[in-house]
């Protein structure tokens, strides 16, 4: 039979050559500015959705550009975030200005200080997770390339990154910026000012003119609450763990180098995109221990033993309280900041910012230098030009020999009450043990009026319980009780603990985050009610 024969190395070879052609071709697809969005801009069956973009501004030549969303938090509900609708413009022309289509979308917003004490603050840290979905919805629904996101009052920053950890798409965090300083009587003021002057009032220490002029001054524009409270942590945190450019956490936000970082955040987020560099090649092991190193060196909140796990949980990384702790034994307080001390974020900035604090700890082994950056840089060679010391002309960052506190200032405790464990913040305090009377109340009402009646004492212990996370539900903020105790004079005297959690702008005598909360049957519940 006279058939044609076939040469089987050379079926193969085709074979070979065929499959190799289909994964460069989808290498090279994968790899795209656009591979996401190509979804809804590329094909025949895409013309009703190429229909609706264009109505949005989108022209014949702009379907092959990367699509980047801006996501952020403006409001006007908080002077955290009335400047964010700028910063989101200022991003969106760079972005266009880069190569890419921006398209901006809003987010919620809670003002804790507004909610503070009040039953809204229920809903402060719900938000988070709120946030959180809504950023995530938004960019897959939508098949974004990458994402900004713009962020300012407290659960802005977790929320934002625990969305940018899932979505794993090329990402960078802006934060909104810090308020300036209040002043009254030659001192700085911030929004706990105002909270501790309640304190005092009710002690007669000022008078109500006094309280009203603290009042009238001590949140003088836009911006997040100005001492090392939870937005200025977590924005510093993030900074630290390289998806935030170097100094932007502790700028002021109506200056206008903040602007400027926030354009420079979408040309960096454009490369990141072009690199293919993921949220999760940053966000690994070494980058939360750094974290948690410049949140010891900082002194900062309490809040951030909640935030930081939940964002590790979803990029994929374990973080235990034992981490927290393992930190807490090993990194001084070097930054001497409110609100147990005297200064407020932009004299950080001022001083050498998030950059310096870290050349410090990179000088001394507590920092992992190899750690990549979002702007592709490791952290050592973005502070290769650091000082590995502060200035002298500041007191602001001391000097390593000299710190604030030789070791961090966040206690993880377990005993009889905490057998899952408890939060201790032991910055400002003069005194560590206290022995007294249990003064028990099951609502962080219940406590403030008994503290505006002054009917608590030098060495009680007041117990507040039922507002964990399920009591309260929603875990509220006792920056209420602790301002009024401090400002009355019994921050020294006056022990305070709570299945609750703190303000950023807590400090004294203080636990908090006991587990198991008495909603659920822990101890705390067990303690008999006055």
């Amino acid at each position: 039979m006279g058939g044609r024969r076939t040469n089987t190395a050379s079926v193969y070879h085709r074979s070979w050559l065929g499959e190799r052609l289909t994964e460069c071709l989808l290498e090279r697809w994968l790899m795209a500015d656009n591979h996401r969005s190509k979804v809804v801009t590329h094909g025949l069956q895409r013309s009703p959705n190429r229909a609706l973009l264009r109505a949005v501004g989108f022209a014949d030549h702009d379907f092959g550009k990367p699509i980047v969303g801006v996501a952020n938090a403006h409001s006007t509900i908080t002077p955290c975030n009335i400047g964010i609708g700028a910063l989101a413009s200022r991003v969106e022309a760079a972005l266009q200005e880069a190569g890419a289509m921006p398209q901006v979308f809003g987010t919620i917003t809670v003002s804790d200080g507004i909610a503070m004490g009040t039953p809204g603050m229920k809903y402060s840290l719900v938000s988070r997770e709120v946030i959180a979905d809504s950023i995530e919805t938004v960019c897959n629904g939508q098949s974004m390339d990458g994402i900004v996101a713009i962020g300012g009052c407290d659960k802005n920053m977790p929320g934002a990154m625990i969305a940018i950890a899932r979505l794993n798409i090329p990402a960078i965090f802006v934060y909104g910026g810090t308020i300036k300083p209040g002043h009254y009587l030659g001192r700085d003021l911030t929004i706990v000012s105002v909270f501790e002057a309640v304190g005092q009032r009710i002690a007669q220490k000022i008078g109500e003119e006094e309280l009203l002029e603290i009042e009238r001054r001590a949140c003088p524009g836009a911006g997040s609450c100005g001492g090392m409270y939870t937005a200025n942590t977590m924005s510093s945190i993030f900074e630290a763990m390289g998806m935030s450019l170097p100094y932007s956490s502790t700028m002021a936000a109506e200056d206008a180098e903040k602007a400027e970082s926030a354009a420079q955040s979408a040309q960096v987020l454009m490369r990141a995109i072009t690199r293919h560099t993921l949220p999760r090649d940053i966000l690994t092991r070494r980058a939360f221990e750094n974290g948690l190193a410049v949140l010891m060196a900082l002194g900062g909140s309490t809040n951030a033993v909640l935030h930081l796990p939940a964002i590790a949980h979803a990029a994929g990384v374990s973080l235990t309280l034992a981490d927290v702790e393992a930190f807490s034994r090993r990194v001084p307080v070097l930054c001497d900041l409110k609100p147990s001390g005297r200064y407020v974020a932009t004299d950080l900035h001022r001083a050498g910012g998030i950059p310096q604090v870290m050349k410090m700890l990179l000088a001394h082994g507590l920092l992992d230098g190899d750690a990549l950056t979002v702007t592709g840089q490791t952290l050592a060679e973005t502070l290769k030009d650091v000082p590995e010391e502060p200035r002298g002309d500041q007191d602001v960052i001391r000097p390593w020999r000299r710190p604030v506190y030789p070791h961090g200032h966040l206690a993880i405790l377990q005993g009889n009450l905490a057998e899952e464990g408890a939060v201790a913040k032991t910055s400002g305090v003069t005194v560590s043990r206290i022995v007294g009377p249990a003064r028990v109340f099951d609502s962080e009402e219940l406590c403030m009026e008994a503290i505006l009646q002054r009917r608590i004492r030098p060495g009680d212990v007041v117990v507040i319980r039922y507002e964990g996370p399920r009591g309260g539900p929603g875990m509220r903020e006792m920056l209420s009780p602790t301002a009024a105790l401090v400002g009355q004079g019994l921050g020294d005297s006056v022990g305070l603990v709570t299945d609750g959690r703190f303000s950023g702008g807590t400090y004294g005598m203080v636990v908090g985050h006991v587990a198991p909360e008495a909603a659920v049957g822990g101890a705390i519940g067990t303690c008999p009610a006055p």
